[in-house]
């Protein structure tokens, strides 16, 4: 515990001089600044290589602090007693007297907000008076870091702190949804989104064309390992990478596994450490077998999927 309170102790010296620093989530590790502060924010772009009109979800420690900045509705408290703290985040409305840094939104009049669950996340923004700013701590478009050393592989010495909080518990990034007019969901996560259909009435799918919003992690190319992706394979070919849902009794050497037994909770949590071992390895080609598309397997699928594109 005090070597916890020491470094957090110093992500805050760092935050509190407009610094960018990363954070340990329970979906994937954060790139961290002060969302109150415009050149904290530009520094978050600036290290992420992010366009600036991708926006970028902010992070509170309680209901209290987002208020000051944020129009809150009957749906969204009921969603927020629910799941939070947890790996859900939801497009509000912004008050106009919000302190939120208009990067950040690219002046428009909404923005994405969670509450995340990782203990020393939450320490964090408990001790500071302003919340964060923190898409995934990883160069955009590429795979999201669910470790303090993947962290280090993507940024190497151009981050001057890493808050460590062990491996992160999902391995994928938040579900989002928005809240804005009727709900919907607009990025399939952490939260199983069956569980959310049954606190809202769903926009129908050919409706949600006529609402225009801007959400981190919606691009057809992201979360990509960089090299070609191949999925709902039966069989890899010579020298491709074949990751499976399930380990198989007879070991190849090009066989990566997300899981032991098919569990799809496991496999979201490993598919971002199984995809960056095998980019380490040197393959230029991955297969991926059919992951089943039920629960946490649809947010596995929308990821693979966007990582294939080209």
């Amino acid at each position: 515990m005090k070597k916890n309170d020491s470094n957090i102790k110093k992500a805050i010296k760092y935050l509190n001089n407009n610094e960018c620093i990363a954070i340990p989530t329970e979906t994937v590790y954060g790139l961290a600044g002060n969302a109150y502060s415009d050149k904290a924010v530009s520094r978050v772009y600036k290290i992420k290589k992010r366009p600036k009109n991708n926006p970028l979800i902010v992070h509170y420690y309680k209901l209290k602090d987002l208020k000051k900045d944020c129009e809150t509705d009957d749906t969204f408290i009921r969603l927020y007693k629910k799941f939070c703290p947890g790996p859900i985040s939801f497009v509000l409305k912004l008050k106009k007297k919000s302190k939120i840094s208009k990067i950040i939104t690219n002046n428009s009049n909404s923005i994405a907000v969670r509450f995340p669950s990782h203990p020393l996340s939450r320490k964090l923004l408990k001790k500071i008076d302003y919340p964060l700013a923190a898409p995934s701590a990883n160069i955009s478009s590429s795979i999201s870091p669910v470790s303090k050393q993947d962290v280090v592989d993507e940024f190497g010495h151009k981050l001057k702190f890493i808050l460590d909080g062990g491996s992160s518990k999902i391995g994928l990034e938040s579900t989002i949804i928005n809240l804005i007019g009727k709900p919907y969901i607009l990025r399939l996560g952490g939260v199983n989104s069956k569980l959310i259909l049954k606190f809202i009435n769903p926009l129908k799918n050919k409706n949600k064309k006529k609402i225009k919003i801007k959400v981190p992690g919606t691009s057809k190319l992201h979360y990509s390992p960089g090299i070609p992706v191949r999925l709902n394979a039966k069989k890899n070919h010579q020298n491709e990478a074949y990751i499976l849902i399930k380990k198989r009794k007879k070991f190849d050497k090009n066989h990566f596994y997300l899981s032991k037994t098919s569990n799809l909770k496991e496999a979201a949590k490993n598919l971002y450490r199984v995809l960056r071992i095998i980019k380490k390895n040197g393959y230029k080609k991955i297969a991926i077998e059919k992951i089943p598309n039920i629960n946490i397997g649809e947010a596995i699928n929308d990821r693979i999927a966007r990582a294939s594109k080209k």
